[in-house]
């Protein structure tokens, strides 16, 4: 019990000390007017007041049909990246359900967050050369899409924040679905496989790798019983064939919907030091 006691001791100083080295900002508006969703913005408590910080997008999972800005697993991301220097921005977006697909909306509202942070980077200290993009899950795909895609696909969002540039310097995919073509019918897609082939390959990030494409890591548990591993190893095989700098990392054991800190191995190293080399200025 004693044991017991100091451990819980130790995770409730370690959450005190993030909570007073972060600042939050929830619930911001960065969608077009009468828009619910909205984002939260992690910052670093202190920063120089002339030192412009990297920004990260974090993309929450739930299928395209649920999850929140908030759940745990975009806590844990969002703390570590303002302890580490960067401002968060976790998001929600466009959730689809039975009878209303989102596609390619969701979408949209991912890239319209890296755009809403060029349009306010100036206030938020924040610079605009440097933005990459987190998500896991359903958000690994969003996040793997809104890396790959680009103006040429067809799938940038007219408005708001129009003259800002919807690319992101790196991206990290969390157990993502990779290639569509083979799924089951989504909801968000609205139409079944069947029957509009050629919306599930659209929707693919497999589809759409290229040389001019940023740097991407990929995480995946080898016990995920949710999204199998080898969506993440097509999508680094399609990566490969593109010429896009990436980087597979499968870990031993892993489950779906871990967070930097699974219970397998200590994942911050290599995430934030992949940020670290392709976001910050040296």
């Amino acid at each position: 019990m004693k044991w017991i006691a100091l451990a819980l001791i130790l995770v409730s100083a370690r959450f005190t000390y993030a909570a007073e080295a972060i600042r939050v900002e929830k619930d911001i508006a960065y969608l077009n007017p009468g828009r619910s969703e909205k984002a939260d913005l992690y910052f670093p408590k202190e920063t120089p007041s002339d030192k412009l910080r990297p920004a990260v997008v974090i993309i929450h999972g739930g299928g395209w049909t649920g999850g929140d800005k908030g759940s745990s697993r975009e806590i844990n991301i969002g703390t570590h990246l303002a302890l580490n220097g960067y401002v968060g921005m976790s998001i929600n977006y466009l959730l689809a359900s039975q009878t209303e697909p989102t596609w390619p909306q969701n979408l949209h509202d991912c890239k319209t967050a890296v755009r809403w942070l060029r349009a306010n980077a100036v206030r938020l200290k924040i610079d605009a050369d440097h933005i990459g993009v987190i998500g896991g899950s359903a958000g690994g795909h969003l996040a793997a899409m809104l890396a790959l895609s680009g103006p040429g696909d067809g799938l940038d969002p007219d408005v708001p924040y129009e003259n800002f540039s919807c690319r992101v310097q790196c991206a990290v995919d969390l157990y993502g679905p990779a290639d569509l073509k083979d799924a089951r019918d989504l909801h968000m897609l609205g139409s079944p496989r069947s029957e509009a082939p050629g919306l599930y390959r659209r929707a693919s990030p497999t589809s759409y790798a290229d040389p001019s494409d940023p740097p991407m890591l990929i995480l995946h548990g080898t016990a995920d019983e949710i999204v199998p591993v080898e969506q993440s190893e097509m999508l680094a095989a399609a990566l490969k064939k593109g010429g896009v700098e990436h980087e597979l990392v499968l870990i031993p054991d892993a489950p779906h919907a871990f967070h930097l800190q699974p219970a397998q191995c200590d994942l911050r190293p290599l995430v934030l030091g992949f940020f670290d080399r392709h976001l910050k200025q040296p």
